[in-house]
């Protein structure tokens, strides 16, 4: 069964809007960042890295962002540029912000956090001129984040490009990516959190985003099925909850949860699970394959992504992402 209608007379398959910045990966693994010395340097961003995967899965795609005129923006937009990622909508700052960084600590596979610096970042500072209306109307998909609602100008450029994606008819793809430390007020981010999902076609997030989101409604329990009925009276046709190592549930509007199995990994660290899982699900729905085999190709990507040093870097073509499965299925790979 089909849910989402993507269109056809589109140029570009995937565009995205939000943060670019760059991942400082620790490279002495299995210790405390106090203890960690050396670092290797990664394109980072949630909906950067998402950009990068669908590329990377032989997608048309392009990305709409701020950068600072330094030399980690040149890095940022080189890298882009070298994974065939359109970037003439990522524009250059010219007031002096930085490029946030994101230094990673991995003190073992199930233990890592990340130190983020986003004081007069760059990406925050886009405009709603600085949108490119032609790009958006070229697309088949629009996806979104919320670190990019955080904060003015930004949050702004989001919505004028959800009201440029409305008008021509992209599907809307929001990547919920809640970092609280962005925002100033519980109330304020799930004040705008939901003013954006209301006019989004697939919502993908955590159980823990979700609740914060719900900061205003009753639902004691934490249950899947309310928050996902909530969405499918506005806009929204799949939305996905994720629940870490229990798997994740797609619900759709004629109420079914749909579910697929799982991969097993050796896991190095545990971030870029969900941006790689992003990209893979969203591949496999403009597709045309079912709910149940997308999750299933998102997963495989997540179980890539998660057992290598880097995120960015990591994002598999399609090609990995089946031989994963298929050494999966004959039993060749085994959990860490």
């Amino acid at each position: 069964m089909t849910y989402v209608n993507f269109p056809s007379d589109k140029l570009l398959d995937f565009v995205a809007i939000g943060r670019l910045c760059i991942d400082l990966n620790a490279n002495e693994i299995n210790r405390p960042m106090e203890e960690t010395m050396t670092f290797t340097k990664y394109v980072g961003g949630s909906p950067a890295n998402i950009t990068i995967g669908m590329s990377r899965l032989g997608l048309q795609t392009a990305f709409i962002g701020k950068i600072a005129n330094d030399q980690m923006g040149r890095f940022i937009s080189d890298y882009l540029r070298r994974n065939n990622i359109d970037t003439a909508n990522v524009v250059t700052d010219d007031t002096g912000a930085v490029t946030g960084l994101a230094f990673t600590e991995i003190k073992s596979p199930t233990d890592c956090s990340i130190l983020m610096y986003r004081d007069n970042v760059a990406d925050l500072l886009l405009t709603p001129t600085e949108v490119n209306e032609e790009l958006i109307a070229q697309t088949k998909v629009l996806l979104i984040s919320g670190t990019a609602l955080a904060k003015s100008p930004s949050r702004e450029a989001v919505f004028q490009a959800l009201q440029y994606a409305k008008k021509h008819g992209a599907v809307i793809a929001f990547d919920l990516d809640y970092r609280p430390y962005t925002w100033t007020s519980p109330e304020e981010t799930a004040t705008y959190y939901n003013l954006a999902a209301e006019k989004c076609d697939i919502i993908l997030g955590t159980r823990e985003e979700f609740d914060m989101m719900e900061r205003f409604e009753l639902n004691p329990t934490h249950s899947d099925e309310i928050t996902a009925a909530k969405w499918f009276d506005y806009s929204a046709k799949i939305v996905i909850i994720k629940h870490g190592k229990d798997g994740s549930i797609a619900y759709t509007q004629d109420g079914i949860g749909h579910r697929a199995k799982s991969f097993p990994a050796k896991v190095v660290k545990t971030f870029g699970a969900g941006d790689s899982y992003a990209a893979g699900f969203l591949y496999g729905v403009m597709q045309g394959w079912t709910l149940e085999k997308s999750m299933e190709f998102g997963s495989a990507a997540a179980c890539i992504v998660i057992s290598s040093h880097s995120c960015s870097d990591a994002m598999p073509t399609a090609e990995q992402v089946h031989n994963y499965i298929e050494r999966c299925n004959r039993g060749e790979v085994t959990a860490s």
